[in-house]
């Protein structure tokens, strides 16, 4: 590792410094459990590949060694072209996963980056929520450029000093919200409609949220930072009645365990999933329905080349407690299933899903095909046109011993 001495701070980098010591908690978390501080150190330079190198440097201000382990695939922000985007960086095949930092000293990590296509990374503001608070200004060169990427200059050519910051917009809701970096979407987010039915239109809402720390994943001790509450609410609207009713809503509150991605020398990254989720309509009678489950997922996504990636997640589910409001819903729905998804992360993309009892021979398939809006015609909104199909028994819980066909077509937020 370089050994070299840290040169002292620019202007510049003291702002980035001054925003990290803002960030207060999770320095002071990461100290208390002996973990290094990580600062993103530059951006910008593409390799012989073409992939944008991210050059990390792990400060360790303690009297003792500090452990260091690093993710081999972790979540970034890229805000470029006007749009923020989620980005994957991928640790260098030359940077060790795990070591120590000696003490009073620090260790360099570098990841990788593929650009996506048609995103202008000069100029890009990239950062790392899951390793640390800084945001960096990439200024993108060529294979074997020197200069480092720099935040905003803290003062001019004249040396005077810049002008008092600004409050937050009163509407801006992630001031003082330390913790909002810990929101991310987990299910679609969608609106749809295909007329015919008693439940023309089909919404969903869904995010999930880790319940602690604000981002050390993959760092010592971080195995409970694994752990997410999510929820998700599937609503089926009747708009061809009189009254425009909404004829079922599901509601889908689940806690699960997420491990981190491990990334194979194949380039194929592998995950697992496993928690508690129930479901239930929130209704009362005959038409109330409610089930409780444990499952576990394992995960796996194969890059395909051009951009195209294989997403593949069986799943096993066994049902828990009461199912009076619906005691034979295991004939229909069975205890396995299976979610894949092919496509390319700024194009096309094909999300199926499936369930099936082996036994009774019931179960049900689903697909959803999505594409930008913003690439059909310049100018729509940031969007994806969205089409939705179905075929089996139980598209909602209040329907699940009924078969169905179901076509609808609409937008996504998320797919």
């Amino acid at each position: 590792m370089d050994k070299d001495p840290i040169a002292p701070l620019r202007p510049a980098q003291a702002h980035a410094a001054l925003l990290l010591a803002l960030l207060g908690g999770v320095a002071c978390e990461a100290a208390a459990q002996g973990r290094p501080d990580i600062v993103i150190r530059d951006a910008g330079q593409r390799d012989a590949d073409g992939a944008v190198l991210v050059d990390l440097r792990l400060l360790n201000e303690g009297g003792a060694p500090a452990p260091m382990a690093l993710p081999d695939r972790v979540e970034a922000r890229l805000t470029a072209n006007g749009a923020e985007r989620r980005v994957w960086l991928a640790r260098d095949k030359a940077t060790a996963a795990d070591g120590t930092v000696p003490p009073g000293g620090f260790a360099q990590a570098r990841y990788r980056l593929q650009v996506p296509g048609g995103v202008v990374i000069d100029g890009a503001v990239l950062s790392i929520p899951a390793l640390s608070g800084q945001q960096l200004v990439v200024s993108e060169r060529a294979y074997g450029g020197s200069a480092l990427a720099q935040a905003a200059p803290a003062e001019d050519m004249a040396g005077r000093s810049p002008a008092p910051q600004a409050a937050p917009p009163p509407a801006d809701r992630s001031a003082g919200n330390q913790f909002l970096g810990n929101f991310s979407a987990y299910q679609p987010i969608y609106a749809v409609y295909g007329p015919g039915t008693n439940s023309e239109a089909r919404l969903q809402i869904s995010f999930k949220y880790r319940l602690f720390g604000i981002g050390e994943t993959g760092a010592p001790g971080a195995g409970r930072e694994g752990l997410h509450f999510a929820y998700t609410q599937r609503m089926f609207w009747d708009l061809g009645a009189e009254s425009l009713p909404f004829r079922n809503i599901d509601f889908q509150p689940e806690l699960f365990y997420l491990t981190p991605s491990r990334t194979l020398a194949s380039g194929v990254s592998v995950s697992a999933q496993a928690g508690f989720a129930h479901e239930s309509n929130g209704r009362d009678g005959a038409a109330s329905r409610s089930v409780n489950s444990v499952y576990l997922a394992p995960m796996a996504a194969f890059p395909l080349g051009e951009g195209y990636r294989l997403s593949v997640a069986p799943r096993l589910a066994l049902f828990v407690g009461s199912l009076s409001d619906n005691p034979d819903i295991r004939r229909y729905r069975g205890n396995a299933g299976l979610t894949a998804e092919i496509g390319k992360d700024d194009g096309l993309r094909l999300s199926t899903a499936t369930r099936f009892n082996f036994a009774s021979g019931k179960g049900a398939v689903s697909a959803d095909l999505s594409y930008p809006l913003p690439r059909i015609l310049e100018g729509l909104p940031s969007l994806y046109l969205f089409g939705q199909s179905f075929v089996g028994y139980g598209e909602n819980l209040l329907d699940y011993d009924r078969r169905a066909t179901r076509f609808r077509l609409g937008v996504a937020l998320i797919r």
